[in-house]
């Protein structure tokens, strides 16, 4: 049986980040649940639109190798805000599966109290605000714990996703067919 990860979905979520982390996800055969928090549908913070697979409430007892939180500031303070997720995030660290958030939603991770004395990284002030000092790296994997800063790097945070569920050789096959080139800029 391959893995299986929740991602969360609520109003104000960062599109490019969910569907990123979803889309290549998916593509290594992960079994990925996006879990509405509430019921319908759900609005992002650039007005796109998801219908999330089930209700939060109905999978949330589940078992799942991992949750996965997209961020966008929005998105990062409902998310934050609910207590069944802050529980959900301490008992799935307690128990050593993998909590990965991007952009904003580590914020969620450090309101759960599961960053204290952890390596992380955020997009530009979610951590500060919350007491944690972030790396200035693209992603940041700490035991069971993964991060990222941005919409810039959600396919790099997606990539190190599949390597840490499926093993790098996944990743990279994953990676090849995405056709993905060398880092490079085209800005003149």
């Amino acid at each position: 049986m391959g893995k299986r990860v929740m991602v969360p979905l609520v109003d104000g979520i960062e599109e490019l980040e969910a569907v990123t982390v979803v889309d290549l996800l998916r593509r290594a055969e992960v079994d990925v649940v996006t879990a509405g928090l509430a019921e319908g549908p759900v609005r992002a913070s650039r007005g796109v639109v998801f219908v999330p697979d089930q209700l939060f409430a109905t999978v949330a007892g589940e078992p799942f190798d991992g949750i996965v939180f997209p961020g966008g500031a929005a998105g990062a303070e409902k998310l934050e805000s609910d207590p069944r997720i802050l529980d959900l995030a301490r008992d799935y660290d307690r128990d050593g599966h993998l909590l990965a958030a991007v952009c904003a939603a580590p914020r969620v991770l450090a309101a759960a109290g599961v960053l204290q004395g952890r390596r992380a990284t955020a997009y530009p002030g979610h951590l500060e605000a919350k007491g944690i000092e972030p790396e200035d790296q693209p992603v940041v994997v700490d035991g069971n714990i993964v991060t990222s800063r941005g919409p810039g790097t959600a396919m790099d945070f997606a990539l190190t996703l599949i390597e840490y569920l499926e093993g790098v050789e996944v990743a990279a096959d994953v990676e090849a067919a995405l056709q993905r080139p060398a880092p490079h800029r085209r800005y003149s």
